[in-house]
């Protein structure tokens, strides 16, 4: 990766606008964006796998906290996050219409929207016990994991500013700088949670938490960078990221929670379905929590090279559709899906292939490596949808489309996958007996993203059928 190179002023003004679509600078441009992205997201993933190699080697109840922990603390920070996101398309169609000054206003307006999501946030975090009760954690598990929770409320809110932070850097199609940022809290990370965790030089290991207070220290350091480089890095100058704040903006506030609070929704929907697997799966023991965290961990991990690739995806049709040039919207959408479907055939064949090794790798357990490795079979067909839909998904974002695929989250991740998954595991369905394996979760949940994606591609091409519609009348 390089610096990003220096942005002039009438550059920004016209910012691009003019350009023409050539398709193989536009997959170049799209995969370097990505692959930038990509970068840095895992090494923010490489926070959560940091810390589930080092529980899973403190303890097999560290580990199983740590899968209750973070699944509650994931599902608020991804849905506050999901608010946030209505940022990328809004910010990259100005930017494609050439309206800088305007982009630097909506990303201040967008203040307020990251203090309101953080209040709530950090209500959620210190308020666990209620899901935990409904959903039968076991008691042992639930004291330790409500503090690892008391300290992330304190570390949510920088992280929700350096999204902010990130999402701009993506819009503007410029993410290096926040891959370096990434890179260099991961180093800081490490090192932190296992001294936290184990403790060492006269400092007392604080066990799972530890990793909690590790990725306090690192969120708020992360957010003075960030602060940092929005002053001192002419990139962002003319955009006037640092105008006089005004006050607020009913009216953008209104248009961005419009778009947000609906994609905050879906994306919440998705992860609970993902989260309640994890509180369901408890009730199994240390041993199935402990295996499915591996498995759950490893998912995301695979799940970054498409996100990315949606995330540059996106930004570039914002870009084309706020340039007034809707066919090369379409182009670069169809470049999108070539690039997540040869990407997700990578991923699984790989992952087909050494398996075993990464369960293994992840515990030293052997029974929890093997249930882990088994249900990592599963997961490669999880990994074909969830390419698939999250592609969808932000590319919708761009068309303004989000109560629909809210509605196509809703019935199949909480009925098909999380209910399907629960009948499968502790009733049985029809002559099939009651599995009592976590395996039923990631059967059920792997049928329900792929008929997910199969709608959410249904209704892409609908959008696209509209917009072309629309561009000729």
């Amino acid at each position: 990766m390089t610096n990003p190179p220096q942005v002039s002023q009438s550059d920004s003004q016209t910012d691009q606008s003019g350009e023409s679509f050539k398709p193989q600078s536009e997959r170049k441009l799209i995969f370097n964006h990505a692959l930038t992205v990509w970068v840095g997201q895992i090494a923010v993933m490489s926070f959560g796998i940091t810390d589930t190699v080092v529980a899973g080697r403190f303890s097999e109840h560290a580990l199983a906290t740590l899968s209750i922990g973070s699944a509650f603390y994931i599902t608020v920070y991804v849905a506050l996050m999901g608010v946030l996101q209505a940022l990328l398309p809004a910010l990259a169609e100005l930017r494609g219409a050439g309206k800088a000054h305007a982009l630097g206003a909506t990303f201040r307006q967008s203040l307020y929207l990251c203090l309101i999501t953080s209040a709530l946030g950090v209500i959620a975090l210190l308020s666990p016990h209620l899901i935990f009760e409904r959903t039968q954690v076991p008691a042992t598990l639930r004291i330790e994991a409500q503090s690892y929770l008391a300290v992330l409320a304190i570390a949510l809110p920088p992280a929700l500013f350096f999204r902010m932070f990130s999402t701009l850097n993506q819009s503007l199609g410029r993410p290096q700088l926040v891959t370096w940022v990434q890179i260099a809290a991961l180093l800081v990370k490490i090192p932190l949670s296992i001294l936290l965790t184990f403790g060492a030089f006269g400092i007392d290991g604080l066990g799972v938490v530890g990793c909690a207070v590790a990725t306090l220290l690192v969120n708020y350091l992360m957010m003075i960078l960030a602060l940092i480089l929005l002053k001192t890095q002419s990139i962002y100058h003319p955009y006037r990221v640092w105008a006089r704040l005004e006050r607020v903006n009913w009216g953008e506030l209104y248009a961005l929670a419009k778009l947000g609070i609906p994609n905050a929704l879906s994306v919440t929907v998705e992860v609970t379905s993902f989260t309640l697997m994890a509180f369901f799966i408890a009730r199994m023991g240390t041993q199935a929590s402990a295996s499915h965290q591996i498995v759950a961990n490893f998912a995301a991990l695979m799940y970054m090279v498409p996100l990315s690739l949606s995330i540059a995806t996106s930004a570039r049709v914002s870009f084309w559709i706020g340039a007034n040039k809707r066919e090369s919207s379409h182009k670069a959408i169809k470049i999108g899906f070539q690039n997540v479907i040869f990407m997700a055939t990578v991923s699984i064949s790989l992952l087909t292939i050494f398996r075993t090794w990464i369960a293994e790798i992840y515990s030293p357990n052997p029974e929890v490596a093997n249930l882990a490795s088994d249900m990592l079979a599963w997961l490669c067909l999880y990994h074909i949808g969830d390419s698939l839909q999250v592609l969808c998904f932000f590319i919708l974002r761009c068309y303004k489309i989000t109560l629909k695929p809210l509605l196509i989250y809703s019935v199949m991740l909480w009925g098909v996958g999380l209910f399907g998954g629960y009948t499968l595991a502790y009733e049985g369905v029809a002559s099939t007996p009651a599995l009592m394996s976590p395996k039923a979760f990631w059967i059920a949940s792997s049928t329900a993203l792929v008929l997910s994606a199969l709608l959410l591609i249904a209704l892409v091409v609908q959008a696209q059928r509209a917009n072309t519609r629309l561009a000729r009348s």
